[in-house]
C-alpha cells in the first residue's frame, strides 16, 4: 500500500481518543504518516501514538446545552478552528481526515470539506453510538464515508456510504476477546465505571444499594469502583462500614485486568464503554447518561437490552431499594449472567481497528497529496 498523510481529528474524553489511538496505531503498522488535530481540554499528547507525530491543538468548544452567550462564544471558536485547521491542511496536505465525534472533531472536518477539490481530502467520521451525534450529523453530508459501530444507528443519511466497523478498541481490551466467562463459585466482583470523570450517581447509589444486600450475598461481594476524587473517602468508608472489599479510586489504570475478572459491570453506556464491555464479553447493568444531547446512552443501551447483552435502568430508577433487589435476583442467578456474557460477546467487534482502517484505504486515491 501506497503510503499517505491522514490527520486523525479526536479530543475531549477517553471515549472519543480511545478508538483515535487504536486506529492510528493500525494505520502507523500499515505504515502511513499519522498528524493529530485535537482540542485544548486534551491537548498535547506526551505519551502513546501520537507523542512523536506532529500535533495541532486548534480552538473550538461545545453549542448544545449552553446558554446563548456561551454558545455564541463556542461557535466563534469552531470558526476559528476552522480557519486554523483549513490552512493547516492545505500546507501538509493529508490524503484524508478521520474524525470521532464531538466537537473536537468540526474545526478538521468542516475546514477539509472548504478546501479546492484538487487538494481536498478525503473525509470520514466515525459514530460510535446507535444515534448520529450532533457534531457528526452537522457533519455527515460533507462526508465521504461513515463508520458506524452499530448495525442500526438512527440519523444517519441515506445518501452517504456506511459501513459497519464496529469501536476501535485499545489492544489490550481488544486481547480479552474469546477468553470467555467464568461464573462465579464464590467471590463476586463487581466492577463500577463511569466515564472517563467517573459519575457521582453511582457513589451516592451503590455503595447503599450493597450494604443492603442480603448478608450472605453481601459476604461474597468485592468491588472495583471508580469515583471522582472528592468521592473517593465517602466511598470508601461506605463499603468499610458495610464489610465489604473495595477498591475506590478516580481512575482505573487496570482496566483490562478488571474487565477480565469481572462477573458483572454497572455503568453508563458510552459508545467506548460498550465496545469494550462487548469485545470482553461480559454481563452489564447500563445507566444512561441523561442529559446526552440525543440520548445516544439510552440508545446504546437499548440494543444491547434489546440483544440480552445487558440491563438498562433510566437514572431516575436507579435507586439504591431499585438496585439492591436487582442485584439480589442477577448474582444469585449464575446461568443468567453467563447467558448475557455470551450474548455481549457476540456483538463484540476486536478487529475494529482493521475494518476501519480497511475503510479508510479503500477509499485513499492512487497517490498521496504532496505538500
Amino acid at each position: 500500500m501506497t503510503r499517505h498523510c491522514i490527520a486523525v481529528a479526536a479530543g475531549g474524553t477517553g471515549g472519543h481518543f480511545f478508538p483515535a489511538e487504536a486506529l492510528s496505531c493500525e494505520l502507523v503498522r500499515r505504515g502511513h504518516d499519522i498528524i493529530l488535530m485535537t482540542d485544548r481540554r486534551a491537548g498535547v499528547r506526551e505519551s502513546g501514538i501520537f507523542a512523536s507525530r506532529q500535533q495541532f491543538v486548534l480552538p473550538g468548544g461545545g453549542i448544545a446545552g449552553r446558554g446563548a452567550v456561551r454558545a455564541a462564544r463556542a461557535a466563534f471558536a469552531l470558526a476559528r478552528g476552522t480557519m486554523q485547521a483549513r490552512r493547516i491542511l492545505a500546507r501538509l496536505r493529508p490524503s484524508a481526515v478521520i474524525g470521532f465525534g464531538g466537537y473536537p472533531s468540526v474545526p478538521p472536518l468542516l475546514g477539509g470539506s472548504l478546501l479546492p477539490r484538487a487538494i481536498r481530502p478525503m473525509l470520514f467520521v466515525h459514530e460510535g453510538n446507535a444515534v448520529l451525534g450532533k457534531a457528526n450529523g452537522f457533519l455527515a453530508s460533507r462526508m465521504d464515508a461513515i463508520a458506524t459501530s452499530f448495525s442500526l444507528v438512527a440519523g444517519v443519511p441515506a445518501a452517504i456510504p456506511t459501513t459497519l466497523t464496529g469501536m476501535p478498541v485499545r489492544p489490550d481490551i481488544a486481547a480479552l476477546a474469546g477468553e470467555g466467562y467464568s461464573p462465579s463459585n464464590g467471590v463476586i466482583n463487581l466492577l463500577v465505571w463511569g466515564g472517563s470523570l467517573g459519575a457521582r450517581v453511582f457513589s451516592d447509589v451503590v455503595p447503599t444499594a450493597l450494604a443492603a444486600l442480603p448478608p450472605a450475598l453481601r459476604a461474597r461481594i468485592q468491588v472495583t469502583q471508580q469515583a471522582r476524587a472528592e468521592d473517593v473517602a465517602r466511598v470508601s468508608a461506605a463499603y468499610a462500614t458495610a464489610g465489604i472489599p473495595a477498591h475506590v479510586a478516580p481512575f482505573l489504570d487496570d482496566v483490562p485486568d478488571r474487565l477480565r475478572t469481572a462477573h458483572l459491570v454497572i455503568g453508563r453506556a458510552g459508545g467506548s464503554s460498550v465496545a469494550e464491555l462487548t469485545v470482553a464479553g461480559r454481563p452489564s447493568l447500563l445507566v444512561p447518561l441523561p442529559i446526552a444531547a440525543r440520548d445516544e446512552q439510552g440508545a446504546n443501551a437499548q440494543a444491547l437490552s434489546d440483544a440480552g447483552a445487558a440491563w438498562m435502568i433510566r437514572q431516575p430508577d436507579f435507586t439504591a431499594p431499585a438496585l439492591t433487589d436487582r442485584l439480589t435476583a442477577l448474582l444469585g442467578d449464575r446461568d443468567l449472567l453467563a447467558r448475557t456474557a455470551q450474548a455481549a460477546a457476540s456483538l463484540g467487534r476486536p478487529d475494529a481497528a482493521t475494518r476501519l482502517a480497511d475503510m479508510i484505504e479503500a477509499r485513499l486515491p492512487e497517490q498521496p497529496r504532496t505538500a
